[in-house]
């Protein structure tokens, strides 16, 4: 005997309302094991994978590729096996005879323009990734060319794009950053030449991952943060939250958002252990495969865009945490030397960004002036315990 079970959105993330299945892995009649991968979800803070928690067979798919659904809602069925019943026939048999009617593939853009214009997705080709219906083959099943959508004020045609769970949770909370944050931003030049021969040093010596400039950055903070508290530090609405643990989140850029995945307790880390660590939760943001845990609990935020060949930045404060620093490139640059001379040097130049209500001035200048110590003057002491 067998058993139909509804498949509800799971919960992957604190703040999550609602999320959206980026892709189903399974697919109609497919059998799954228990702890199988079978949909990408994407929620307010990251895309992440929800295993199956029973065997069985994906009966129906109720929300389907590009849809979105609140939390708890049926997004399928399984037909699971019964206590004591054998599972229920593998994919092949269940389709051997007559295959499964399946949901057309279609972006959430062009469900509603098919709705509008009258057009059945049933059965339609796509050009979309994966063969997925886009709002240019619903154009063109209604009779309409693609250029049918009018020029704006001669812009052009004008292609929507939906936000994801994640880019609106983004827009949500910068927006709500510069609203209500008293901002201000301190900025300062470090000259990293020091720190270069501490990395080439730890090459000659065989450390693998070998630690980046920004794996040096991090652990400097670290250590500044756990040397002034008063910057590891939230607003609590009526009161200054100080928190016992230095959690340095570091900002990844993904195909389509920003996520900030967490290093914990980053002042007792060496650098070596912050360079495996980065790199393993980049990979995890990167492929979709991180933690809703390793997404939370953050106390400070590092961001840097040097890979790019940014200079200087302002980053926008991630509430609620006092304070972001944005770094730049670390590249070769003429300075003057004390005996006046003018010397080729690799500078870096950095931004900090705080909340005014829980962070001053002199605060904000402390921490660079000894961020600045850190990675010019003692930039061994990042390799140590």
């Amino acid at each position: 005997m067998t058993v139909l079970v509804d498949v509800g959105m799971p919960r992957l993330s604190d703040s999550m309302e609602e999320a959206t299945i980026l892709r189903w892995l399974k697919r109609e009649g497919d059998a799954v094991a228990r702890g199988e991968e079978l949909v990408e979800v994407e929620t307010d803070k990251a895309t992440m994978v929800y295993e199956a928690e029973a065997d069985g067979v994906l009966e129906e798919i109720v929300v389907d590729d590009g849809g979105t659904a609140a939390l708890g809602a049926v997004i399928a069925r399984m037909r699971a096996a019964g206590r004591g019943a054998p599972v229920a026939e593998p994919a092949s048999a269940v389709a051997s005879s007559t295959p499964p009617v399946r949901r057309a593939r279609a972006t959430p853009v062009a469900r509603k323009l098919a709705a509008r214009l009258g057009v059945a997705l049933d059965g339609m080709d796509g050009s979309g990734p994966g063969g997925r219906i886009v709002g240019a083959d619903v154009r063109s099943a209604a009779g309409d060319a693609p250029a049918a959508v009018a020029p704006a004020e001669g812009r052009g045609a004008i292609e929507e794009l939906p936000l994801t769970s994640t880019q609106r949770t983004i827009a949500q909370r910068m927006s709500e950053s510069r609203a209500t944050v008293p901002e201000f931003t301190l900025e300062a030049e470090i000259d990293m030449t020091a720190a270069a021969q501490v990395r080439e040093d730890l090459r000659a010596a065989g450390v693998e991952p070998l630690p980046s400039y920004n794996d040096l950055v991090v652990r400097a903070a670290a250590l500044t943060l756990r040397e002034l508290p008063g910057m590891n530090a939230a607003w609590g609405g009526d009161r200054v939250l100080r928190f016992g643990r230095v959690n340095v989140g570091v900002a990844v850029a993904t195909d389509d958002a920003l996520i900030v995945p967490t290093i914990f307790d980053a002042d007792r880390m060496t650098v070596a252990d912050i360079a495996v660590e980065s790199r393993r939760l980049a990979n995890a943001a990167r492929s979709r495969r991180i933690a809703p845990a390793e997404l939370a609990d953050g106390t400070f935020t590092v961001s840097n865009l040097g890979m790019f060949g940014i200079r200087r930045f302002h980053a926008v404060i991630n509430v609620p945490q006092a304070a972001i620093l944005a770094v730049g490139e670390v590249a070769r640059r003429p300075a003057v030397a004390e005996d006046g001379s003018v010397v080729g040097r690799l500078l870096m130049d950095v931004a900090l960004s705080c909340d005014h209500r829980v962070v001053y001035g002199a605060d904000a200048a402390r921490f660079l002036q000894r961020l600045r110590e850190l990675l010019e003057s003692h930039p061994t002491r990042l390799v140590i315990a």
